[in-house]
């Protein structure tokens, strides 16, 4: 197998190829862009196109890990939402973090899996133009899931060369993809067609992953603006390989690769028609999304139901509609630039139905809690920016948000015998938040950053008006519609000789005390509150016009500030990541890419007595072009690391342990094994 790639390059005849290597009309070189006098902190950056191509993905998730620090994991199937992990947050699938594709929001708020959940499954890596990320609460235009950070994907507007690709490779993966422009109607039309299909490496189920995308997007310009319509489709079904427990591998009741659960598993869909529009200072966006899933998951086995088991379903069925816009303004005082930027998004979830139901082998043995929700947010911010002198500009960022949560309950008496009824209301918050940064220049090279922020996350709506916990009709108390956070950091940013981006930031996030709402349970746990700080260093070193070198490390100590009996540290909080590349780009035709990435130890429960081991992982892609024609080969994982891609502490029961014990232990999910994937694409 690790010869696979090798192999294959040997048999490829060496031809020069033009300019058909590029797939974006504008070649956006991302890391080679000089953010020196632009930037708001060391913590932004853009990532271009021409990065993610030669970057080997085992998942589509994995473009987010383009963030430095980040960590993308998976515990369960490949069509579920990833795991992310950045600044010390396991952001179980997106809180905390906010993630936004052509203006529009992917996050979900009050979803039926978890509050943020951030599934990237529709996206298709090869149509990205951009990803720019802005880590830290420090700017004005984002508002809900900024504690972390946020990035900002952009799709293209057009290709320079059509492309179709064939890839296959171990497990029964298979991918076809197709994307083209042409001229159309005064304008560019794009579309892009992805079919993927994988059983996975497991030893007792087939994932039976069964994936379509579609992208169509029609572009016009409009004199000194331009005008964007976009189409999306995503469909999507697979069976899961969720985390196991450790107890079942070493009792030899599974191997690595088994389950306890083999009926788990999700069907889901996402659909969109979005539009976005630039004229002067004016930017504008308008989208709708009709979204659904359902997800079947199996963490605890036979602990609760000793009988029927503990599967669970949840269910998200939802219209999402809203759009943004803002008005950027330049002027003179007495002779140094000033900008003023004035803008607003509106948001609505109308959610038909969240849910959460018993079951056996997907099927529904009763309700837990069905909702039907309406949540409203409304955002208006003010960002000014001044220079003061040629060495030192300021930023100053006003925001304020307000929030409506309508929830109705579907279900009156469920299946444990509680009236949920008491559990419809209504609630609302509202919160300004105050950001700012001082940049000064040292030289043309290097920049300094003092920044600090307000952020905040919002709670899921069922939270703000819950009275009764679905499972035993005991008194809850609702949770804090809006959670604040606080950042700031100092940092320092260098660009020289066009050859290096570097950047080094010193950060701590202050997160409020709150209540959690857990959708795998329909009730809400208390968090208390907690500061992370940090150290990140980044550094893209392009050699030569053809080699690049690339480094990452982010170190995060975080903890829980109000000390209690069980412990301070935070469960998922990791202290140390480290990212490595090597990255070539030959004008004969060669091209490749390896790839490292350290995720370190992290404490599984407060007390910091049980810790996950740390994990390591290579990547290899190496590739060549000839003529139209594109061979490339991955090993994924290419050292055939066991470690675990995620941990997890908790009880739970097998139906061979003894009635009514319920065991504490560590339950994971084993990185996938090596495999080898090989793709041939031609460009027309």
């Amino acid at each position: 197998m690790k010869t696979l790639a090798c192999i294959l390059l040997v048999l490829l005849v060496d031809q020069v190829i033009a300019a058909e290597q590029e797939i974006e009309t504008i070649n956006v070189e991302g890391r080679r862009v000089n953010l020196v006098g632009d930037a708001v902190s060391a913590s932004e950056g853009i990532v271009g196109q021409k990065e993610i191509e030669l970057r080997p993905l085992l998942r589509t998730g994995e473009v987010l890990e383009l963030v430095p620090g980040m960590v993308v994991t998976q515990h369960s199937g490949t069509g579920k939402a990833n795991q992310y992990f950045l600044r010390g947050f396991n952001l179980d699938h997106g809180t905390d973090f906010a993630t936004f594709i052509d203006a529009m929001p992917v996050n979900m708020k009050t979803h039926g899996h978890g509050q943020g959940y951030t599934d990237l499954n529709f996206l298709i890596p090869e149509t990205v133009s951009q990803l720019t990320y802005k880590k830290g609460a420090y700017y004005a235009d984002v508002g809900d899931f900024s504690g972390a950070g946020s990035a900002q994907i952009a799709t293209a507007t057009a290709f320079e060369n059509g492309l179709v690709e064939a890839t296959l490779g171990e497990d029964a993966y298979s991918r076809l993809l197709a994307i083209n422009s042409v001229q159309l109607a005064g304008g560019t039309t794009l579309f892009a067609v992805e079919g993927n299909r994988y059983d996975g490496p497991w030893s007792d189920i087939d994932e039976d992953l069964d994936k379509t995308n579609l992208l169509l997007k029609h572009t016009l310009s409009l004199g000194e603006g331009q005008l964007s319509v976009a189409l999306m489709a995503y469909d999507n079904n697979w069976n899961s390989a969720d985390q196991i427990p450790s107890r079942a591998v070493t009792q030899g009741l599974i191997d690595e690769l088994g389950s306890i659960d083999n009926s788990v598993g999700g069907e889901s869909s996402r659909n969109s028609l979005s539009v976005n529009w630039q004229q002067g200072g004016w930017q504008g966006s308008v989208y709708v999304i009709d979204y659904d899933l359902n997800l079947w998951s199996n963490f605890t086995y036979f602990l609760d139901h000793e009988s029927n088991g503990d599967q669970f379903e949840q269910v998200d069925d939802r219209i999402i509609y809203g759009g943004q816009l803002s008005y950027l303004s330049k002027s003179e005082l007495v002779g140094r630039s000033v900008s003023n930027r004035f803008g607003m998004d509106l948001r609505v979830d109308d959610i038909d139905e969240v849910g959460l139901y018993h079951t056996q082998a997907r099927r529904r043995l009763g309700t837990v809690r069905s909702d039907q929700v309406k949540e409203s947010s409304v955002g208006f911010y003010w960002e000014n920016r001044i220079a003061w002198s040629n060495q030192l500009r300021s930023v100053l960022g006003l925001r304020y948000d307000h929030y409506d949560f309508e929830v109705s309950d579907r279900v009156n008496i469920n299946t444990n015998g509680v009236d949920l009824s008491v559990n419809s209301g209504s609630a609302n918050d509202d919160l300004p938040s105050l950001k700012g940064s001082l940049i000064y220049a040292f030289s043309d090279e290097w920049e300094g950053y003092i920044s600090a922020g307000q952020g905040f996350h919002s709670n899921d709506a069922r939270g703000t008006t819950i009275q009764v916990d679905p499972s035993d009709n005991s008194p809850v108390e609702a949770v804090d519609p809006l959670v604040k956070s606080l950042g700031y950091e100092v940092g320092l940013r260098g660009f020289i000789n066009d050859r290096i981006n570097t950047s080094l930031a010193l950060w701590t996030l202050e997160l409020d005390s709150e209540l959690l709402f857990v959708g795998d349970a329909g009730n809400t746990e208390s968090s208390r509150s907690s500061k992370r700080q940090g150290l990140e260093i980044t550094a893209y070193y392009h050699i030569t016009d053809h080699w690049s070198l690339d480094f990452e490390y982010a170190y995060t100590d975080a903890e829980f500030t109000d000390s209690a009996p069980e412990g301070n540290e935070i469960p998922g909080a990791i202290n140390n990541v480290f990212q490595a590349g090597l990255n070539a780009d030959f004008t004969n035709g060669w091209f490749g890419s390896l790839r490292a990435r350290y995720f370190g130890e992290r404490p599984l429960i407060e007390d910091g007595s049980v810790k996950s081991d740390p994990s390591t992982i290579w990547h290899l892609r190496a590739g060549y072009r000839v003529a139209n024609w594109t061979f490339k080969a991955d090993i994924l994982n290419l050292t055939d690391s066991d470690d675990h891609d995620i941990d997890y502490y908790y009880a739970s029961r097998l139906d061979t342990d003894a009635s009514g014990v319920a065991t504490q232990d560590t339950h994971y999910h084993v990185i996938e094994p090596r495999t080898a994937r090989v793709s041939v694409g031609y460009r027309f």
